[in-house]
């Protein structure tokens, strides 16, 4: 009988330990739910910005970039310019809960430039975030063409 008024005792024991290890921590952000475009917008406009990394289906193409500032200027305008050269293009940061290539994070990093032609064909796209800090931005995209994924990150200078 001593041992029927125990076990009550032990499943209340153990409830309490369980609810204490599944307490929920909603005071801490996660910036890849965040669909709020601003932080991402206003950390991007400060300064200038150069690609330290950008990989193409398994092929880093980083030397594509070298040498080149981006700065991400008002009216959505993007400026690459290696000093030489200097090319204009577009950028914006929205939020896509639609047709998104990451259901977990509804913003889109866009880029669109029309030449050179490897700007064109591999900077232009709807990126998604992986992570930002005000000196680094990892962005993802999958191909619906042929299915590979490419990365690109941005430094601030």
């Amino acid at each position: 009988m001593r041992k029927l008024k125990l076990i009550p005792l032990l499943a209340m024991i153990f409830m309490l330990n369980v609810a204490s290890m599944c307490s929920n921590d909603d005071d801490s952000p996660n910036p890849s739910n965040n669909s709020d475009p601003t932080p991402v917008i206003n950390t991007v406009t400060q300064g200038t910005w150069r690609i330290t990394f950008y990989e193409d289906s398994g092929e880093n193409h980083t030397n594509y970039f070298t040498g080149y500032n981006f700065t991400f200027g008002s009216s959505n305008v993007l400026t690459a310019s290696n000093g030489t050269n200097t090319y204009t293009g577009t950028w914006s940061v929205t939020n896509s809960n639609s047709n998104d290539d990451s259901p977990s994070n509804d913003l889109d990093f866009n880029i669109l430039f029309s030449s050179p032609s490897y700007f064109a064909d591999e900077l232009s796209d709807d990126w998604d975030i992986l992570s930002r800090t005000d000196t680094k931005i990892e962005l993802v995209d999958v191909s619906g063409g042929n299915g590979g994924t490419d990365y690109l990150t941005f430094e601030k200078n």
